[in-house]
Parts: structure tokens; sequence; C-alpha cells
């Protein structure tokens, strides 16, 4: 197993090295200007998410389209991967972590736009769409929209199953002695009677979820940070010097360079909002929408909730607890973090990562399904869903290390081919915008 866990460390190291990580922020910041700062347009396109009318075609409302992605990129990535973020670039990388969230916004907006754009109906007369189509019928480049969807296929079980199983199975064994294999066989029975149901059926369990567990992981969050307000402002100084300084050897932390606070704040900002992976706009293509722009703005908004807001919080936890100068990792620093609060820091930390964990593998189990459609038809969906299941089971009881790895490792060789389309179609992005959004003629 620690032969195997160097040899993916290797990989992981390889695939998020500078070419990706300068791809990646690249794209955030061409896109930006290209769009001349979309950020600017937060607002409207929060009021719009919480419309629920039908105004279009499509198989769920704005919000449901929503709630669905922000349930797939809310997940561990937001508290434990923060946690392994900091551990591993030291308090800078919760700047970098929050500066992808920002310019992000620009890139998950482009996703949406092609996503809707290019869509088509399935045999089944639903709805599919997302990076495969795009580069298929926008770019004419099928064999790399192939490329896509199986590294989609195969990326959704790390990044939005395997992983997040894992952290809840390892934070109920930690905290109630739960054994893995139980945690793990609870969320595959829940899981399964969920994901049966299809698109319509996940939408509605996360349009009830996504919301209260988001409001309840804040509120404690804010509570947390007023009681330690008076090293707060210390926190904040420190994340920005270590950002662009890296960060000297203190206690147990063994000391992070300007490189491993860009690469891990990157790395896991990307594993958490998921701008630029290609996922959230599969969902986004389910929208019922009148035009491509009104549901990329509304899911431009993910991104906003999901880094800007969630892990901002997360990460401001962590660093002014001190914890990660001690040598603490992944759920075990995010542990001591809120258990500083005695039991309200583990009743948030609890319900969090609960509601975190299922509606991940929820939102995540769609993006996949629709990955393994394109591949190998509509009939390919059910096998899909009984692999899912299984999967969340496994997951429950593997190595935490090799399993944070492999979502590394998978989740860089997606967003290689979607960032690609993004680049190569950033006129058709522009032009939708123009015309729906500036109101100008091309």
């Amino acid at each position: 197993m620690q032969s195997l866990e160097h040899f993916f460390g290797k990989v992981s190291d390889l695939v998020w090295g500078v070419p990706l990580l300068v791809l990646l922020f690249g794209t955030h910041i061409f896109l930006t200007f290209r769009l001349r700062f979309i950020q600017r347009f937060i607002g409207k396109a929060i009021k719009l998410s919480f419309e629920r009318k039908r105004e279009g075609e499509g198989d769920v409302s704005h919000f449901g389209a929503l709630m669905t992605a922000l349930a797939a990129t809310i997940g561990t990535g937001n508290i434990v991967g923060v946690a392994t973020a900091v551990a591993a670039g030291g308090p800078g990388a919760v700047l970098w972590m929050w500066l992808t969230g920002v310019f992000g916004i620009a890139t998950k907006y482009g996703e949406a736009v092609l996503a809707v754009k290019y869509r088509v109906k399935n045999s089944a007369g639903q709805f599919s769409g997302g990076p495969m189509y795009a580069i298929e019928r926008g770019m004419n480049q099928k064999w790399l929209a192939i490329v896509f969807a199986v590294f989609t296929a195969i990326s959704a079980f790390g990044i939005g199953n395997m992983v997040q199983a894992n952290s809840i199975a390892s934070m109920a064994e930690a905290t109630f002695h739960v054994a893995p294999w139980i945690s793990g066989l609870i969320m595959t029975i829940f899981t399964a009677l969920v994901i049966l149901g299809g698109i319509k059926s996940i939408a509605r369990v996360c349009a009830g979820l996504v919301p209260f567990m988001a409001i309840v992981y804040i509120a404690g969050c804010l509570f947390f940070l007023i009681v330690k307000a008076d090293t707060l402002p210390q926190t904040i100084s420190l994340i920005f010097s270590s950002a662009f300084t890296g960060h000297a050897a203190i206690g147990g932390f063994l000391g992070a360079g300007m490189r491993e606070a860009v690469r891990y704040g990157i790395a896991r900002g990307l594993f958490s909002n998921e701008s630029g992976l290609g996922s959230a706009p599969i969902v986004a293509a389910a929208a019922q929408t009148k035009n491509p722009v009104r549901q990329a703005l509304v899911s431009s908004t993910g991104t906003f909730w999901d880094t800007v807001v969630v892990c901002a919080m997360t990460g401001l936890v962590v660093v002014n607890s001190g914890f990660w100068t001690q040598g603490l990792n992944g759920a075990a620093l995010t542990r001591a973090a809120f258990g500083e609060f005695h039991a309200i820091g583990s009743v948030v930390l609890t319900i969090a990562l609960l509601t975190f964990v299922f509606s991940t593998i929820l939102g995540w189990s769609y993006c996949g399904e629709k990955a393994a459609e394109y591949l190998f038809g509509t009939r390919s969906v059910k096998h899909y869903r009984i692999l899912w299941v299984i999967a969340v089971m496994v997951g429950s009881v593997v190595s935490l290390k090799l399993v944070w790895t492999f979502a590394d490792i998978t989740n860089g060789l997606m967003a290689i081919p979607n960032l690609v389309c993004l680049i190569a179609l950033n006129k058709i992005i522009v032009s939708e915008t123009r015309e729906h959004l500036w109101n100008e003629r091309p």
C-alpha cells in the first residue's frame, strides 16, 4: 500500500505541475477580462438563482440545477480539503483558494454558457450537456470529448464518491467510535434510495438539504470567529503574508514555501469549487432556461458560495485555531480546530460533514452517469448507478491518503480538455454574453 501511495503521489505531482496551474488560473484570469469582469453581476445572478418558475425547456428549475451543482461542489473539500491545504501549503494556501474562487466565477459562467448552448435531448427525452457536447459540437473534436467523458466517469468515483465516503467514515470512527463499514453501509443505502429516481429526485432532495447545511455551517463558523475575534486580525495578516512569502517552520509544522501555498491552494480550490473542472455545466445543461446566459449567471454563484464564502470561513477557523502548527492534517486538523469549541464545535462539524458528504455523493452521481451516457448510451446509466452505490461502501474503508491523491490526479486530467474547450470557444461565450447580457450587437 505504501508503494502504491508513493507512486500515485509522484503522478499527482506531475499532473499538478506548473503547466496545469498556469492553464487553470490563467483561464480564470483570461475569461475574467474577456467577459469584462463578469463577477460584477454576482448580485443579479444570486437574485436570479432563487427564482423557481419554469421559463424554458429543461428538466429542473434554475434553483434545482444550482442546488444540485452546489451539492456536488460543497463537500469535504470545503472542510477537510481546506485543512489539508493549510497543512501542506501553510496559511497562505487559504488566500490562493479564495482567489481561485473569485476569478473562477468567470470560468464557471463560461462553462455553463457552452453547456446550455450545445445541449441535446437524449433518447429518454431528457437534456444532456456539458463539456463533452461542447467539445464535439463546438470544436468538432469528438476524440477530445471522449477523453473528457472517460476522465469524468472515472474522476466522479474519486472526487464525488470515495473521498466523500472516506472522510465521513473516518470522522464517525474518531468521534463516535462507529466502525467504517457501518457508516459506509448506511450511506450506501440512502444513496441508492435517492439516485434511482434520477435528476428530478436528486434535485428535489438537494433543494432542501443544501440551503440547510450551508446556513448551519456558515453560522457556526461566524460564531467561532466572533468568540476568538481578538486573534482574527493577526490570522488574516498571516494568511496574506504567507501567500507570497511562504511560511517558516513552527512547532510541528514543517514549513511551506510560496510554491506549496500556490499549488495546494489552487489544487484544493479546484477540488472545492470545481471551476474549470467541467462537472457543474453537466448539471446546468438540465436547467429550464430561456437562454444560456441566464443559467450561466446562476451557475456562477455556485463558486461564490462554495469558495468565496464557505472555504474562506473554514480557512479562517483552521488558521485562527493554531493547530496547523502541530503536525495535524486533514480530518484530524479539522476536528482539533472545531473541537476548541467543545460540544458546539463537534455538533456543527458533524452536521456539516454528514450533509456535505451525502449531498456531494448525490450531485456527482448525476455528473458521472451523464459522462457514461455520452460514452455508452442511456442503457449504461443503470449499471453506472449500481457501481456508484458499491463505490460508496468501498470508499468508506480504504486509505484516506490514497483516495485524496487519486482524486487529485483524476481532477487534473479531467480539467485539461475542459479548459482547452473554454479557451477555444471563448468567442462563443462572449458572443452569447453580448447578446443576452450586455445587449450589444456583434
